[in-house]
């Protein structure tokens, strides 16, 4: 693209903006050298990264690129064998710590963004030297004491010594004897050594090396005698102290210069990123978005604001390219006709610039080789013919330039001469563009060039619309429709006699009256098209809403049945944490049960345990009540029905009929349960396959037959925790299926063995109790026999 037509459409404006919000030197510099590209496949990347980068900046608001400094002449300094100063490498350290913290990012949530997670491969972490950069340079751009052993002691010991030379000065510069020698009770330094202000007068009775004279010459700044040594000293300490120093940092710049081109690469990806994220920026403060783009020529701005104009814009649809080749836009001035070319030039200057364009979705632009513009900035009538002359000398040039694949904007053509010539030329200028196939968009205020449009195939009239009533411009481009002066209509607006205006009608020829009639029923008519297409872009919107408000509804639907849900599980979990509760009670009244009675106690303990029982039965009761399930009809379950034991979401196989007391017996894998009918949910064929395929307590019960012994050992316990270990036993011993198992009480009191032998005898699960014989422990065990 030429210089003078980024320049005529105001581009290096848009550049300006650009520059501003780059973080970084360099990326400052890429933004500021940004030209649009010719290569389609280039702009969509371009394009697609700045709206990845806007994306990035939606989602990740707290993602910055702060920390990026220009270190390319330290970097160079290093390569040449200098030494870098503190400070360098504090902007060294910032940079690398941002690379790396980018680098991050694009590696985890930011990989999804490609075409930018593709730069992050280029960036170089270097941890050695970020870690020794920490170690050796302060905050504040010091060497740190600590960055080697030989600093650290030659540091001590010339705080030592400053700490001597000043102890002494106090001595001297406090004393009575002193003082009245002194300009100022004061210590200061000349020449890197510690000196006091003598009064001039005084020169002989302070003995020592003069360094410096006030500017009066009324006081001398003396180096005592008694501290020459000790300022030797120092001396001799501080040229220690540069020198490891410098070592220092001479090492720390090899590092340094051992990886200086991978930093380099990565400071140039850093600043290719940071570029990146000030087009997203920029897209942001313009409401922009990414058009799409095409190699045929074709150009659709949908709701289009120039991107400079500050207020309040009136937004611009045009399209070129598809239907027609050249656009005649015709109308008064003070319309927006020069403000349609430059947005219809920007648009395109920042697209192929890989920047997004402020108008709404569905706008599309090609990708023209070059661009041309002749954009006059007046807007007067009284041009001369100087200004003509070097209208004609750019658009000569233009046509020199010009083939299919340009794009063409040419502001007031044929303007600043004889309308009749100037007509004519307009004409043949457009004629050959249309030969040539360029895109053009054309200004003009000659009616010949409304006629012209009419009778040339691929060319089109366009106005802006114009208010007569309030005699204003809307700036609203009517395609299709040729504008005209309104000259009569606003004469007659602001007073002149209609019998005046009647009179300029009749000087019209024939032929001017009825273009101009034939002009009004198209506008007329372009109206009501328009008018036609709102209400029919109204009703869309319409029926948006209501699809939008359904699947709101929709949603609301699925939360509330969601949160039902939850509330179900939580009165359900309720109702088990309060079961739980009660069940604890129960216990420590078994405990305190304990303690107190004598004589009784095993039966009070079996009572409680029974209540416990039946505690938990009312809780399957009422959870299965609020889950809203009912118990199974009686009569709705035969011998070899299939049925689901709901509390161990395992299948099940009806032996027999359910007797009086509701109870059916069931057989569980190797197991046969008496249950309750509601305990238990039929289910039908299609279920059985779904049932099959899941794990529930049958995989249990395997389990616990192969780990569970047929032996429970409870001596040293006491009754209630026996009582306790005894019924978890029973249950899991008989959902394995054993037949007989062993309970080892000991002999002892014979207190555990009665307790034990209570709470066999009533189990639901065993058959038979009876103490062990002689080979199986005696009095020391109950042997008991399960139900089948």
């Amino acid at each position: 693209m030429e210089q003078k037509v980024l320049t005529k459409l105001e581009f290096h404006k848009i550049i300006d903006r650009l520059v501003n919000h780059c973080a970084s030197i360099p990326g400052k510099e890429l933004a500021g050298d940004l030209k649009p590209s010719c290569d389609i496949a280039e702009v969509e990347r371009w394009l697609t990264e700045t709206t990845e980068a806007k994306e990035v900046l939606r989602y990740y608001p707290n993602f910055t690129l702060g920390g990026i400094r220009d270190i390319r002449g330290s970097l160079r300094k290093a390569a040449m064998g200098g030494v870098l100063e503190p400070e360098e490498f504090l902007a060294i350290g910032d940079t690398i710590q941002a690379a790396k913290r980018i680098k991050s990012f694009f590696t985890g949530d930011g990989k999804k963004y490609a075409h930018i997670a593709a730069y992050g491969q280029n960036l170089t972490t270097f941890p050695k030297i970020e870690e020794q950069i920490k170690k050796v340079i302060t905050p504040e751009g010091e060497v740190n004491d600590n960055a080697s052993e030989e600093l650290a002691r030659v540091r001590r010991q010339l705080r030592s010594l400053q700490g001597r030379v000043r102890e002494k000065l106090d001595g001297l510069v406090r004393s009575a004897e002193m003082q009245k020698y002194l300009q100022d009770p004061i210590i200061t330094i000349r020449n890197d050594r510690y000196v006091i202000p003598v009064k001039q007068e005084y020169r002989q009775q302070v003995p020592g090396l003069i360094h410096d004279q006030s500017a009066s010459g009324a006081t001398l700044f003396i180096e005592p005698m008694a501290i020459v040594e000790i300022n030797n000293e120092i001396q001799r300490y501080e040229a220690m102290e540069r020198a490891e120093v410098i070592r220092i940092l001479r090492h720390l710049t090899k590092l340094v210069e051992l990886q200086h081109e991978e930093m380099t690469v990565t400071l140039e990806t850093l600043a290719l990123i940071d570029f990146i994220f000030a087009k997203a920026k920029l897209s942001a403060d313009l409401d922009g978005g990414q058009p799409r783009m095409n190699n045929k020529g074709y150009v659709n701005i949908v709701q289009g604001r120039h991107p400079l104009v500050q207020g309040k814009v009136v937004p611009t649809t045009i399209h070129l390219g598809k239907d027609f080749d050249t656009l005649v836009i015709t109308g008064p001035n003070t319309g927006g006709k020069t403000v349609t070319l430059k947005t219809v030039g920007l648009f395109i200057l920042m697209a192929q610039a890989g920047l997004h364009v402020p108008a709404q979705a569905g706008t599309e632009l090609a990708v023209f080789d070059q661009v041309f513009a002749d954009i006059g900035d007046e807007q007067s009538i009284e041009q001369s013919l100087s200004t003509f002359s070097s209208h004609m000398t750019n658009i000569i040039q233009i046509l020199d330039k010009v083939d299919a694949n340009t794009l063409v904007l040419l502001d007031e053509l044929g303007a600043g001469t004889d309308p009749t010539e100037g007509a004519a030329l307009a004409m043949a200028i457009l004629d050959y563009l249309i030969h040539v196939g360029a895109k053009t968009i054309a200004t003009t205020h000659y009616s010949e060039l409304k006629s012209f449009a009419y009778n040339h195939e691929r060319v089109e009239n366009a106005s802006v619309e114009f208010n007569v009533e309030t005699l204003q411009p809307t700036y609203r481009l009517l395609i299709g429709v040729p504008g005209k002066s309104n000259a009569f209509e606003i004469s007659k607006r602001l007073g002149l006699k209609p019998e005046l205006v009647e009179k300029a009608r009749s000087f019209l020829s024939h032929e001017e009256v009825r273009v101009a009639d034939l002009i009004e029923n198209l506008e007329t008519n372009q109206l009501l098209s328009e008018k036609d297409r709102q209400e029919a872009e109204k009703l869309k919107n319409l029926a948006r809403t209501k699809l939008e408000t359904l699947e709101k509804r929709e949603q609301e639907f699925v939360e509330k049945v969601r949160r039902i849900t939850q509330k179900a599980q939580e009165e359900a979990l309720e109702i088990i944490t309060r079961a739980r509760k009660e069940s604890e009670a129960i216990l420590k009244e078994v405990r305190e049960i304990q303690k107190k009675a004598q004589n009784g106690s095993q039966q009070e303990i079996l009572a409680l345990r029974d209540r416990l029982r039946e505690e938990e039965e009312a809780v399957q009761d009422k959870l299965y009540k609020e889950a809203g399930e009912e118990e199974l009809p009686a009569g709705d379950l035969e011998p070899g029905d299939t049925v689901i034991i709901k509390r161990l979401n395992q299948k099940a196989v009806v032996l027999a009929k359910p007797d009086h007391n509701h109870e059916v017996l069931v057989q569980a894998g190797i197991m046969k349960l008496n249950l309750k009918l509601r305990e238990l949910r039929k289910i039908d064929e299609e279920q059985k396959e779904q049932v099959r395929h899941k794990t529930g307590a049958g995989t249990i019960a395997a389990a616990k037959a192969m780990e569970i012994k047929n032996e429970l050992d409870l001596r040293g316990l006491t009754v209630d925790e026996a009582i306790i270990e005894t019924e978890k036993y029973l249950d899991d011993a008989y959902l394995a299926g054993l037949p007989q198992a062993y309970i080892i009480h000991g002999k002892g009191t014979g207190a555990l063995r009665s307790a034990v032998s209570d709470l066999v005898k009533k189990h639901k699960f065993v058959k038979s109790a009876r103490t062990g014989g002689y080979h199986e422990g005696g009095h020391g065990v109950t042997v008991i026999e399960f139900k089948k």
